[in-house]
C-alpha cells in the first residue's frame, strides 16, 4: 500500500513514450501507486509489453498506439479518458549532429517529437482537467542538456529548452485552477535511447558520465520514474513551475 501522499488510487494518468525506458518505468510505477494508466506510444509491441507488465501486477492499463506529432491523435486519446489527473509527457527521440552539419529535416523532426509532441499533450491534458475541474498534475520531460552545451546536441537541447519554457509558462497560466506543471531533467540514464552506440562506445560514454557524477554512476529509468511519481502525487502539492534534476549531481545550476 503506497504512503498516503503517494497514493494515486482512483486517479487516472496518461503517459506518452510508455513503450520503453523512462516512459515505461513511469507508467509501471504510477500503476503501482494505484493509478489507472493510459499508455501511449508509436511502438505497438513495446506498448503492449508495458500494459501487460502493469496488468500482470494487478494494475489497470489502456493502450493508445499513436504518433505524438499528430495533434488529432493526441486529442482523441486524451479525450477517451473518463477523467484525467496526471499527464506525463515523456515521449522523445535523440539526434546528434554538429551545428554546421545540422539539416532542416533533423531540426524539424526533433522539434516535432520533443517539443510539439509535449505541447500537444500538455494542451489536451490541461483542457480536459479544466473541463472536469480537476486539480491535476502535468509532468514534462526535459533533459540535463538544458544545463550544458553538449557538442552535437543542438536539436535535442533546443527542443528540451523549449519544453522548460513551456513548463514554466503553462504553470503560470493554469496554477489558479489548481493544476500543477513541472519538468524532470534527467542526467545520463541507461535507456534504449542512450544505448544507441556500439558496445565499446557505450561503455566509454557511461564510464565518462560516471566519473562526472559525485555518485560515481549513471542512472536507471526507475530512478527518474520516482521523480515523475513525486510530481504526479500529493507529495508535491505545493510544487509547480519547477525543473527537478535527477542527474547524479552532474550539473548543479545555481
Amino acid at each position: 500500500m503506497p504512503v498516503k501522499a503517494y497514493d494515486l488510487t482512483g486517479r487516472t494518468a496518461f503517459v506518452t513514450g510508455a513503450a520503453g525506458g523512462i516512459g515505461r518505468a513511469s507508467a509501471v510505477l504510477l500503476a503501482e501507486a494505484g493509478a489507472t494508466v493510459h499508455c501511449a506510444d508509436l511502438d505497438a509491441p513495446g506498448l503492449d509489453e508495458t500494459a501487460r507488465t502493469i496488468k500482470d501486477a494487478g494494475g489497470t492499463a489502456y493502450t493508445h498506439h499513436l504518433d505524438v506529432t499528430d495533434r488529432e491523435q493526441i486529442r482523441r486519446a486524451v479525450a477517451s479518458c473518463e477523467r484525467l489527473d496526471v499527464m506525463a509527457a515523456i515521449a522523445g527521440i535523440m539526434h546528434s549532429s554538429p551545428v554546421l552539419e545540422t539539416r532542416d529535416e533533423d531540426l524539424d523532426r526533433v522539434l516535432a517529437v520533443n517539443f510539439k509532441g509535449v505541447l500537444y499533450a500538455c494542451q489536451e491534458a490541461a483542457r480536459l482537467m479544466l473541463a472536469q475541474q480537476i486539480r491535476g498534475s502535468i509532468v514534462t520531460m526535459a533533459s540535463g542538456a538544458v544545463d550544458t552545451g553538449g557538442p552535437g546536441l543542438l536539436c535535442y537541447g533546443a527542443a528540451k529548452a523549449a519544453v522548460v519554457q513551456l513548463t514554466k509558462t503553462l504553470a503560470g497560466e493554469v496554477g489558479r485552477h489548481g493544476i500543477r506543471v513541472n519538468a524532470v531533467a534527467p542526467g545520463w540514464i541507461r535507456t534504449p535511447m542512450t544505448d544507441r552506440h556500439d558496445t565499446e562506445a557505450q561503455a566509454h560514454t557511461e564510464a565518462r558520465m560516471s566519473r562526472m557524477s559525485p555518485l560515481g554512476r549513471v542512472g536507471e529509468p526507475e530512478e527518474v520514474a520516482q521523480t515523475v511519481l513525486y510530481l504526479a502525487c500529493d507529495a508535491s502539492s505545493f510544487t509547480t513551475g519547477q525543473i527537478l534534476r535527477p542527474n547524479g549531481g552532474v550539473a548543479m545550476p545555481w
